[in-house]
């Protein structure tokens, strides 16, 4: 049934008139927005800065010059209430008591932060080690197993238990889940009533080094206003890394490799360790707006122009941040001037018609990178009705490599989206990259999330690893390259030797596919064994 939707659906999409094919995108107008939002006059985008404010202003200009109507009630701006919570570095104290006596180094050891908007953080309670910290009835996993956990400081592993061979889609096999994601460890610790939580680091499960940590976390934190009805908030958030994790529990006459193969296994239980952590730091607190920006071009159809295919990219990066030989600013040229450069020229494209039958919608998202909240904030709070949004396509780095040959689909197995592109690429000879890495959860990573928790079908659209005129593997060496180095650094900023011909074929590929979808006969839908499924109605 889900193959004959799809090639239907299929047919419907490519017997689109060519007149609503994508307009021309240069590498020209990609270079112009990327260098003004990766410049260091930005100062990093930080949301509820400077910066931010002026990068949201830029965008919403850029919408208001190329046509796009305002997507807001008649505004470009949607206000986010955020909190910026900064733990004060020179009052950070973070010590072992009990069966293992440490002061933990920070940031060298630990990167600690705080779980709410309070003007003081603190923690004094034993370690619990809960394994992978998960809560999973569909794979009949529980590492809490009614153990009382309220109070105390849970220690948990990064991503997911592994899959053994007689049970190898447990977890989704090589796939992270929801599950593996730091913030659901968080979230489900929480819901257990604990006072903190150490995530213990290995850069091959978190899918990044130690300095991505520390220059993502050893700093200001955002966060939306706390929700009421949640659970009340954790006093400590953090991460230590694994040499200091195994240190301190080999005091306890714990072995963390031990450890770490009992967490495979479901009748796993928590390990009560007889250290005492105590950390305590006082915060500095703002209670500040960032904004997304959303512009909209209206469909020309009367039966189906309320409703919309969205488009989104974050704008946001880290802003200022510890230094790294000499540099402070974060730009976050590929993270994600680059994916806001292409959704801006999409939208400019798109405004000069002709008008697709459904409506576009360009959502241009702050705070990405302090846990999606922007997104988040959106998909709570929608300009249009959220059940009018048939589809959400989000790109999350743009191309700076050059043509490619295949293109990464964050969500491609999820819904008939996945398939849908993939015909698109096949007269071009292009096609789908396969997931290099799985494990590393990429699709909870970007704010397609959010659309799609909130049961819109969504994917992120991105380059894979091969290119034209580079030998096989060249691609996949510098995604390495960029992730090792310059992913959450200062280096990750714009160099004149981008070759952006890429980009400017990212942006009419997600474009063109987007006014498919906009012209469309039939809506895009969900796998059926898909966790974000919409309600049938």
């Amino acid at each position: 049934m889900r193959r004959t939707l799809t090639s239907a659906l299929a047919a419907a999409l490519l017997a689109v008139p060519a007149a609503a094919q994508a307009p021309r995108i240069t590498p020209h107008e990609i270079d112009g927005h990327l260098r003004f939002l990766s410049s260091d006059l930005l100062e990093g985008r930080a949301p509820a800065t400077r910066g931010g404010r002026l990068t949201a202003e830029y965008i919403a200009a850029q919408l208001r010059g190329s046509g796009v109507e305002p997507g807001n009630a008649g505004s470009y701006f949607q206000r986010v209430p955020i909190d910026i919570v900064g733990a004060v570095p020179s009052t950070i104290r973070v010590s072992a008591a009990g069966r293992a006596t440490a002061t933990l180094r920070y940031p060298e050891d630990v990167v600690v932060w705080a779980g709410s908007a309070a003007e003081r953080s603190a923690v004094n309670a034993e370690i619990v080690f809960v394994g992978y910290g998960s809560k999973a009835p569909e794979y009949n996993w529980d590492d809490f197993d009614g153990v009382d956990v309220r109070g105390k400081v849970l220690m948990v592993l990064v991503n997911d238990p592994p899959a053994p061979a007689n049970e190898p889609n447990l977890f989704g096999g090589r796939a992270m889940t929801y599950y593996g994601r730091w913030t659901y460890k968080f979230e489900e610790a929480e819901r257990q009533g604990a006072a903190g939580m150490l995530i213990v680091h290995t850069t091959e499960q978190a899918g990044y080094p130690w300095h991505t940590v520390v220059g993502s976390w050893a700093k200001e934190q955002r966060m939306l206003p706390r929700d009421a009805n949640l659970p009340a908030p954790l006093g400590v958030r953090g991460w230590i890394t694994d040499s200091a994790a195994t240190a301190l529990l080999g005091q306890a006459g714990l072995n963390l490799a031990d450890l770490r193969r009992r967490a495979e296994r479901r009748d796993f239980r928590p390990v009560a360790t007889g250290i005492t952590l105590n950390a305590a730091f006082q915060n500095t607190v703002q209670n500040l707006e960032s904004e997304n920006v959303v512009g909209v071009v209206r469909g020309s159809d009367a039966a189906l122009r309320d409703q919309y295919v969205a488009f989104s990219a974050h704008w946001d990066h880290l802003g200022i941040g510890p230094a790294v030989n000499g540099d402070s600013i974060y730009n976050g040229s590929m993270d994600n001037a680059s994916g806001t450069a292409n959704i801006l020229a999409i939208a400019r494209a798109a405004a000069e018609g002709p008008a697709p039958k459904r409506s576009l919608i360009f959502v241009f998202v702050t705070a990405e990178e302090s846990g999606l909240l922007g997104s988040e904030f959106f998909a709570r709070n929608p300009s249009v009705p959220i059940a009018s949004i048939v589809a959400n396509l989000n790109v999350d780095g743009g191309n700076i490599l050059g043509r490619s040959l295949d293109f990464r689909v964050l969500g491609e197995n999820k819904s008939s989206l996945g398939p849908l592109f993939a015909s698109t690429l096949q007269p071009h000879g292009w096609r789908t990259a396969p997931d290099q890495h799985p494990e590393r959860g990429y699709f909870y990573r970007s704010d397609h999330f959010s659309f799609a928790k909130a049961g819109i079908p969504a994917i992120s659209i991105a380059a894979g690893t091969e290119y034209e005129g580079k030998p096989a593997g060249w691609g996949a060496q510098q995604e390495e390259a960029y992730t090792s180095r310059c992913y959450h650094q200062p280096c990750d900023e714009y160099r004149p030797d981008f070759d952006l011909s890429g980009a400017a074929q990212l942006s009419e590929l997600v474009l063109g596919f987007g006014l498919q979808l906009a012209n469309g006969g039939t809506m895009p839908t969900w796998n059926a064994d898909a966790e974000f499924r919409r309600p049938a109605r």
